[in-house]
């Protein structure tokens, strides 16, 4: 499947998970952490049975691989990026936290610019850019 394919799929799960997901800490009256902690412990089962066959690779992975993962994925992105995620969403309204959550990808563009793993486009920037005008103009109030 075509990588623009998959991440409109992305999109759209985590744009649709977002509104259940906000829901349900409402709903409930659940605390942000113990939303995420649902969701991580959901995850957890269902992405170790999908991915259990492939497990084999952890041995021959390294250490720096498994730490940036770790620490990328679990740390940061994992836990804090969703304790704050869950966080805005119980605070705030969904047409105004989303749309600045979603920003991630900017972040990720510009760290690999910076830091060379990537060359920034002058077409990418102007996109950037205009990304975020777009939110900018749907966050003010």
């Amino acid at each position: 499947m075509p990588a623009q394919i998959l991440a409109l799929l992305t999109a759209a799960a985590w744009g649709i998970g977002g509104f259940f997901e906000k829901r349900g800490l409402l709903l409930g009256n659940l605390p942000a952490h113990v939303g995420i902690s649902l969701l991580t412990v959901t995850a957890l089962l269902v992405l170790g049975a999908i991915s259990l066959p492939q497990w084999r690779a952890l041995a021959t992975a390294g250490s720096k691989s498994l730490l940036h993962v770790i620490l990328g994925g679990g740390v940061l992105a994992g836990a804090v990026g969703m304790l704050c995620f869950y966080a805005a969403l119980r605070a705030g309204s969904l047409s105004r936290v989303m749309p600045i959550a979603f920003t991630s990808p900017l972040f990720g563009v510009l760290l690999a610019a910076l830091l060379g793993a990537e060359t920034l486009q002058p077409r990418t920037a102007i996109g950037m850019l205009l990304t975020v005008g777009g939110i900018v103009l749907l966050s003010i109030r």
